[in-house]
């Protein structure tokens, strides 16, 4: 019997062991579960809290049709002062061009007394033709005039001596009137040679190619020993008081922008420095072509300015004061610009404008807006006229 009991203890404290340890492992096990599923339920009630009540909410502040309106963004532009200017190329040029060739008979060049580059003064001698042909002609109209006062001044002493004998009788009327005539004829021959002697002389000077002007010579295309004529190429090309200009290029709407007398900043291609010149003509045609006109911009004499060179003009053209839209705020299609306001009733509304000067800041609005209205800074091609919007203000720079 205690055999029998010994074993019955045993196997009943064996099986109380391996039950407590069953309890112990599955325990663990079902904690983890229950504290999922906790978490699983605090999700799930506050995704339908942040649904259900936030719309409510929603619903109760704005009504249901406000809920469901896109939210846009939109800036009141007011005014601004704007600085207007046009970028342009163009070539740099003398603003008055003097050619300067041979204005007499020509001949072979004897001496050049200039280098291009070099400045001269009004008159000052270029360039020298030989004149020995000429020197000697007038030479000989020299004599020629002295011939001629002799032959006057013969003429004259016999008309006196006539006169004298007239009152004694001895020479008639006649006489007289033919020596007067004689005396009159050698004077105007006096004066016919006088006046061929002046004429070789000025042919003589015009052997000397002088410059018209004061100046710059640009170019010199003659050298000593070049025999040259009236109908040859300028042998110097003078820049009139060394003054300047840039020839730019201007599309014809921006063309009808400029004035001149507005300033202009230009810079020389291959250099950083920069020239302050003056719109002084606007060319009054238009380049069937390209559609382009010529603007000339006056630019005083400078070492950095070299004719034939190429230059980017920024010319002002003028300043307004108008609302300015980023360019994604204005929209086109076939009948022009336009933007979208909303109104009062939070309701996009199309308004046609008319742009103009383009700056860093956007796009001027010349006309269509006054400045308060609230306009739909992007995303308006997504609009229709009419459609209900929740707007939200972008504060915007402007006057």
């Amino acid at each position: 019997m205690n055999y029998e009991s010994t074993i019955k203890s045993e196997s009943a404290d064996s099986i109380s062991s391996e039950y407590s340890l069953a309890g112990r492992i599955e325990r663990p096990s079902r904690l983890k579960w229950l504290a999922l599923a906790g978490l699983l339920i605090v999700a799930i009630i506050g995704a339908a809290y942040f649904f259900f009540g936030n719309g409510d909410a929603a619903s109760v502040a704005g009504g249901d049709d406000r809920s469901q309106a896109p939210s846009i963004t939109v800036v009141a532009p007011g005014k601004t002062r704007i600085q207007g200017s046009i970028v342009a190329t163009g070539t740099i040029a003398a603003r008055r061009e003097m050619p300067v060739g041979v204005a007499g008979e020509g001949g072979r060049v004897v001496s050049v007394s200039v280098e291009q580059g070099q400045w001269v003064r009004a008159g000052q001698v270029l360039a020298s033709i030989d004149r020995s042909v000429q020197s000697q002609q007038a030479r000989s109209a020299a004599a020629q005039i002295e011939v001629a006062r002799a032959d006057a001044e013969l003429a004259r002493a016999n008309l006196d001596r006539a006169l004298q004998l007239v009152e004694r009788g001895f020479i008639s009327k006649a006489d007289v009137d033919r020596l007067t005539a004689t005396r009159d004829a050698a004077r105007a021959r006096v004066a016919v040679a006088q006046a061929q002697y002046n004429e070789l002389l000025a042919r003589n000077a015009r052997l000397d190619i002088v410059a018209p002007a004061a100046g710059l010579v640009l170019e010199r295309n003659v050298e000593p020993g070049q025999t040259v004529s009236a109908g040859s190429t300028p042998l110097f090309r003078i820049a009139k008081g060394g003054e300047m200009e840039l020839l730019a290029s201007v599309g014809e709407a921006q063309l009808a922008k400029l004035t001149p007398g507005v300033t202009a900043e230009v810079v020389p291609v291959g250099t950083d420095q920069t020239f302050i010149g003056q719109v002084w003509q606007l060319e009054p045609t238009i380049d069937a072509q390209n559609r382009q006109g010529v603007v000339r911009i006056a630019l005083a004499y400078a070492e950095g300015l070299r004719p034939g060179g190429y230059a980017t003009a920024t010319i002002n053209s003028g300043t307004v004061v108008a609302p300015v839209l980023p360019e994604s705020a204005v929209l086109s299609d076939k009948e022009g610009a336009y933007v979208y306001i909303i109104d009062a009733q939070n309701k996009a509304q199309r308004r046609a404008v008319k742009t103009g000067l383009v700056t860093s800041e956007g796009l001027a609005i010349v006309e269509g807006l006054d400045g308060t209205e609230r306009v739909v800074l992007r995303a308006g091609g997504f609009l229709n006229p009419g459609e209900s919007v929740n707007p939200k203000v972008h504060k915007a720079s402007g006057e």
